[in-house]
């Protein structure tokens, strides 16, 4: 029977399908996205055939006692931050995708990966769809020495790859990336929305069929997510980003998706001649360079998966020169920023409506959690009074409407952290003064229940 060829737009940010040209795509809500694609139906015949990938083959339903359990099997990467970010190492049979500005890191850490997997005689192939091999051995000979197991080939064509996957049995594939490769299957270009999905679906055939770990790079857009549908996320077992400047030195490796792990944990490391080397210490490496004795800083302590790290919360509170004040937030929540704002005028009596008021966290981290609120209120009010806050004083805690300091989860890691980058006071929820005092032994403990108490104290 003959394939049947039809136009599907198609819109490039969502991947949201439709049979006529939208200037808004209904999805995502954003203009001009939409591109014409030729696809082709399956044949009925294909289309009725039961099983996984259209085997035919029949698959009987099983009840949860007959399901057996086993340990997954984890191989080491030898580079401890990314085993965290993976939840203890790269499992067999995973998909993962790592996404990230152009020139951060990703095909960089990538080949140091495959560099150590195959220092463990593990045959890992390394497929590249943007270097040639002489470019590839520019950087591998930058980054160290390589064991005859690892693999590179320089091809975009699905079908060729498949079958070198076929023929060499790798234990890891890595795919540099996803938007150059194209599907013979499909007449849509390379990076289309229907070459990625397709593509990708290829390729979490093989992981699975074939017990392969599958690494995927992925190019991201001006808002900073995975180019193609959204559907690829969905696809894929993880989903890795890497943030940070490229111009700067530090990266943070954040699991946005994980199914075999937690998606709260983050990996940081530094750019060096010889690639990506882990930050042991993140808290230390985050606080480098703060300045001594400067109003509107403050050291707060927020927690990422089980990791606590020291964060310096920066505000600068000026006179504004327009009749409405501008606000603005870096690594937090803005709109976080402007509730607390308002809970300093109405609890504490400070006037903010004349003032332009800018937060930041150094460091370039974004962190989300509530347990930043105490930092950020005297951070502010620490600039506005023009007044500078201890440098050895470490704050934390959940700000309520009502100017009340609120408890945080995993409080005994914070104080834990605090004092072993020797910092002496640590100012803490009232609830939690007595709790801690007992783990903090050199560092001292207050307890504070209000913004105003702790205004009152710093």
């Amino acid at each position: 029977m003959a394939t049947k060829v039809k136009s599907v737009f198609f819109c490039q940010s969502c991947g949201y399908e439709s049979s006529k040209w939208m200037g808004q795509c209904p999805g995502c809500k954003q203009w001009n996205t939409f591109v014409e694609e030729t696809v082709k139906a399956a044949p009925k015949s294909v289309k009725q055939q039961g099983g996984i990938g259209g085997s035919g083959e029949y698959t009987k339903p099983v009840s949860l006692s007959e399901i057996v359990m086993k340990d997954e099997d984890r191989a080491d990467t030898h580079i401890g931050e990314l085993n965290r970010v993976l939840g203890g190492g790269l499992v067999r049979g995973s998909l993962i995708l790592v996404g990230g500005d152009p020139g951060i890191g990703k095909s960089t850490l990538l080949l140091q990966v495959a560099g150590n997997l195959s220092g463990d005689k593990k045959e890992v192939l390394y497929i590249s769809g943007e270097e040639s091999l002489r470019q590839i051995k520019l950087r591998a000979n930058r980054i160290g020495d390589f064991s005859d197991t690892l693999k590179f080939l320089c091809e975009t064509n699905l079908s060729s790859i498949e079958e070198a996957i076929v023929r060499s049995k790798p234990e890891v594939i890595i795919i540099d990336s996803i938007q150059t490769m194209f599907n013979e299957s499909v007449s849509s270009a390379p990076g289309s929305v229907s070459q990625v999905r397709e593509s990708t679906a290829v390729l979490l055939r093989i992981a699975k069929s074939m017990n392969i770990s599958v690494f995927i790079v992925g190019h991201v857009t001006k808002e900073g997510q995975v180019a193609g549908p959204r559907v690829l996320e969905h696809m894929v077992d993880t989903v890795l980003y890497f943030e940070g400047d490229r111009h700067a030195s530090y990266r943070i490796l954040r699991a946005v998706k994980n199914r075999f792990g937690s998606t709260n944990e983050i990996g940081v490391f530094e750019m060096q001649e010889k690639g990506l080397v882990e930050v042991d210490n993140p808290s230390e490496f985050m606080l480098d360079g703060r300045p001594e004795n400067a109003s509107g800083s403050i050291v707060t302590c927020s927690v990422e998966g089980t990791r606590p790290i020291l964060i310096e919360v920066q505000a600068l509170v000026t006179h504004t020169n327009f009749g409405f004040p501008r606000r603005q937030a870096n690594g937090t929540d803005y709109n976080r920023v402007n509730l607390l704002m308002a809970v300093l005028e109405k609890r504490i009596g400070l006037q903010l409506g004349d003032f332009d008021a800018y937060v930041n966290l150094a460091g370039g981290m974004k962190v989300a959690e509530p347990s930043l609120d105490l930092g950020i209120c005297l951070a502010i009010i620490s600039s506005f009074k023009n007044r500078p806050i201890s440098d050895d004083i470490v704050a934390f805690g959940e700000v309520g409407l009502s100017g009340e300091v609120r408890s945080v989860n995993m409080a005994e890691s914070r104080v834990q952290e605090a004092a072993k980058l020797g910092f002496k006071t640590c100012i803490v929820p009232k609830a939690l003064e007595d709790k801690l005092k007992k783990v903090g032994k050199n560092i001292e403990i207050i307890g504070v229940s209000s913004v105003a108490d702790a205004m009152k104290l710093v």
